[in-house]
């Protein structure tokens, strides 16, 4: 006789879903209904995508029907996911990967770059964070970016003999990820909790801060200190060495001439760059022009995508995914569970006037704690309000008040307070517990390491 034994990934979704449920029938004796059910459905939802014990689509799906069912929250706030900038932005990329895979463009990006890379595991992992940190001056979208490098990352990872489920392929696609994201949160075009921060500290305090004033602040530690962190961390948790196929990236032949379609692709996806480049320019957003350029691609006869590309290509996983991930974010902004949880949090802290050491890794403790509550720009639209009186109470001047936030909203704990790590993930087909490993490891040694480094810093520069 059989017995079932529940795999861990089930074990845990089942404990999320327990908790959850609880919260939902209870949290209503002492929260407001709409935040205790918000915070119910956040955690189920949570725990099926950190999990992975179902597929992210369906764990989306899940959520929107127990939302409505709930009705916790109305139906443009759930299905907001649906009309996001971030959702079309991923559709176009969608189709430009297809379109860059199906043409050959790809393989021949790939062979570029690896001829670049040869040299070892520890080059191909830093030479790619060197890659996505450089985009993040030129490319203000990290979703964006992360849509341009996965897609041309795998076929490197392929031709270096990272086949799927390796540690190698993990650890290239997670770097290309994450080095598209945590060290573009130094700077202020790079990603939108900066630019909302930029925007609210203006609004609402009449602080203005330069380009130049943020990138001085922040980069050197949790930009430039983030990516090498990062490239360490990695190899550390997926170390692995390159098995170059036999046409290696060293011995590959002479190739032929472009094709018409890879050049009508290549042409395609450099104007969108330099359209995301520009968007300062011309105020176009970058998913109505990743939006159009898949438009491009897909038009009939022009032999850029296959013709099945709609109908059986594209991931739809990820859309509803994503679609999930937006509407929790609108469910939480719009019941007030952030905004709880930081006026109950906050007067908890030790904030001490006389120690600006102590109130400064308190301040950024606390808002690394509060994060998975409200996501990176929520995190920004909760505490900037507050930062007038956070300042009285920590005795730290209003302007570090408001730049420790970024600190917090870079420290990410799980992967679904990123959007496009999970979306880079389903892409690519990674598991998403492996980059919650990585997020973990991470947020860990920042505590440890970069805190008292961006501290040390700070000081030197007058800000503490």
């Amino acid at each position: 006789m059989t017995t079932f034994s529940p795999r861990p990934p089930t074990i845990a979704a089942l404990s999320t879903t327990a908790l959850a449920a609880g919260l939902v029938v209870a949290g209503p004796l002492w929260l407001p209904r709409e935040a205790a059910l918000a915070a119910g459905l956040a955690l189920f939802a949570i725990g099926l995508w950190a999990s992975s014990a179902v597929p992210a689509g369906l764990a989306s799906l899940a959520f929107f029907a127990l939302a409505m069912l709930l009705d916790a929250a109305p139906a443009s706030v759930v299905f907001s996911g649906f009309e996001a900038r971030a959702f079309w932005l991923v559709f176009g990329g969608l189709i430009l990967g297809i379109a860059v895979h199906h043409t050959g463009l790809g393989t021949r990006l790939a062979r570029r770059v690896g001829e670049r890379l040869h040299g070892g595991y520890g080059l191909i992992i830093g030479g790619l964070v060197g890659i996505a940190v450089a985009l993040s001056f030129v490319i203000p979208s990290s979703m964006a970016r992360v849509m341009l490098l996965v897609p041309l990352t795998t076929e490197i990872a392929a031709r270096f003999g990272f086949a799927p489920g390796t540690r190698g392929r993990t650890g290239m696609i997670l770097a290309v990820i994450l080095g598209s994201n945590q060290p573009a949160f130094s700077i202020l075009t790079a990603n939108v909790p900066n630019v909302v921060l930029m925007g609210l500290a203006e609004h609402v305090h009449g602080v203005a801060f330069t380009y130049g004033e943020y990138l001085l602040l922040h980069f050197p530690v949790l930009g430039l200190g983030r990516a090498a962190l990062l490239v360490a961390v990695i190899l550390l948790l997926f170390p692995d060495r390159p098995r170059p196929r036999s046409e290696s990236v060293r011995d590959a032949v002479a190739e032929a001439p472009l094709s018409r379609p890879e050049r009508a692709v290549g042409v395609i996806l450099a104007a969108a760059v330099a359209l995301w480049a520009t968007d300062w320019l011309h105020g176009i957003s970058a998913a109505w022009v990743a939006l159009t350029a898949g438009l491009v691609c897909l038009i009939p006869g022009a032999g850029l995508t296959p013709k099945d590309t709609l109908n059986g290509r594209v991931n739809y996983e990820i859309l509803f995914y994503l679609a999930g991930v937006l509407g929790l974010g609108g469910v939480l902004a719009h019941s007030g569970a952030g905004r709880i949880a930081a006026e109950s949090l906050l007067p908890l802290l030790p904030l001490d006037p006389g120690n600006p050491l102590q109130s400064f890794v308190v301040l950024a403790l606390g808002f690394i704690a509060i994060a998975p509550f409200t996501t990176a720009a929520g995190l920004v639209a909760v505490i900037t309000p507050l930062a007038g009186d956070i300042a009285h109470a920590s005795g730290l001047p209003l302007e570090t008040v408001l730049m420790t936030q970024v600190v917090g909203f870079s420290t990410m704990l799980l992967p679904y307070q990123v959007p496009p790590l999970m979306a880079g993930c389903l892409l690519a087909g990674e598991p998403v517990g492996k980059a919650t490993r990585l997020t973990l490891t991470m947020a860990a040694i920042t505590v440890v390491v970069l805190l008292p480094l961006t501290y040390l810093w700070w000081s030197l520069l007058g800000w503490l």
